[in-house]
């Protein structure tokens, strides 16, 4: 059965939306075909209130979001990860605002730069950003009227992490989970083990909504990350099939299995082909010289 993805969203721009008792949803006016509308930012909370992603640095979101804090002071600011469409209005917020900034951690790439490698994602990678204080997994935060723990939740990068909202069954799982389309996990900031890990992890949980970091909620969690996982071993299946069927390169590769997909997406496909192969090669299902690169030589292992 094909994943079915839900793609009717109105991202309201300029406006606070509820999606949940005392929490808000404001959407970044960044769209782009990685992005979906735009990057949704969170505000949690009645009276002294958190945020939750406050998005790409631009003026006119930063605007919408203090007209919507209005005069309420914000304790605390949680992102996600270090994209930056994510991460990178943090500091001007905190300007403002002058609440705590909470991350896993610094930027980093799930594993290192090999040797004559290009990080293709450097552009969106928030390297100046760093956290007031380090999340561990499990850490929960009390507010006014509020509580949030973190589930990191690495794989689409190496420092992501989810929020739930304590004794709601809600979670923010960010480019974790999505509605409108699977995550993009591209070697070296995310890495495909990490991020089916993380998914199994969020399988087992017991929450009955996800607000991710784009586009609308995921009401029935936990058969639609079923599904995600299955559409992963597919795709995975799939790259199994093209080597042993001759394909020796990612090019080949992604011309074949994505061929209905948007071309200006092709370049994320490589990447997400390349970090399902470095989890095959990891694994002893595929082999090629060296380490596995996106302009490698792959070959079936019988």
């Amino acid at each position: 059965m094909a994943l079915k993805f839900d793609t009717d969203f109105d991202p309201a721009y300029g406006q606070g939306v509820t999606v949940a008792p005392d929490v808000l949803r404001i959407t970044a006016k960044n769209p782009s075909p990685f992005t979906f509308y735009g990057t949704n930012s969170y505000i949690v909370g009645r009276e002294t209130l958190a945020v939750i992603d406050p998005g790409p640095d631009d003026d006119a979101h930063l605007k919408t979001l203090l007209e919507v804090i209005a005069d309420r002071p914000v304790s605390h600011i949680f992102v996600s990860h270090t994209h930056r469409d994510h991460s990178a209005l943090v500091a001007r917020l905190k300007q403002h605002t002058g609440a705590i900034i909470l991350a896993e951690g610094p930027h980093r790439p799930a594993r290192p730069l090999r040797i004559g490698e290009i990080n293709p994602l450097d552009a969106s990678a928030d390297t100046a950003f760093n956290p007031d204080i380090a999340l561990p997994d499990g850490l929960v935060v009390n507010g006014d009227g509020w509580a949030i723990r973190t589930v990191l939740t690495p794989g689409h990068a190496a420092n992501h992490a989810a929020f739930a909202l304590e004794g709601t069954g809600i979670l923010f799982s960010a480019d974790h989970v999505m509605a409108w389309a699977t995550s993009i996990v591209a070697p070296p900031d995310g890495a495909m083990a990490d991020y089916m890990a993380s998914l199994d992890r969020l399988i087992e949980r017991d929450d009955r909504l996800l607000l991710p970091g784009h586009g609308g909620p995921v009401t029935a969690p936990r058969s639609f990350m079923r599904e995600l996982k299955s559409h992963r071993r597919m795709r995975e299946k799939a790259i199994l099939e093209r080597i042993r069927s001759g394909d020796r390169t990612i090019k080949e590769m992604v011309a074949a299995i994505y061929r209905d997909t948007d071309p200006r997406l092709h370049d994320a496909a490589g990447l997400s082909a390349l970090a399902h192969l470095e989890d095959l090669v990891a694994r002893g299902l595929v082999s090629t010289d060296g380490d596995p690169a996106v302009d490698g030589i792959f070959a079936p292992i019988a």
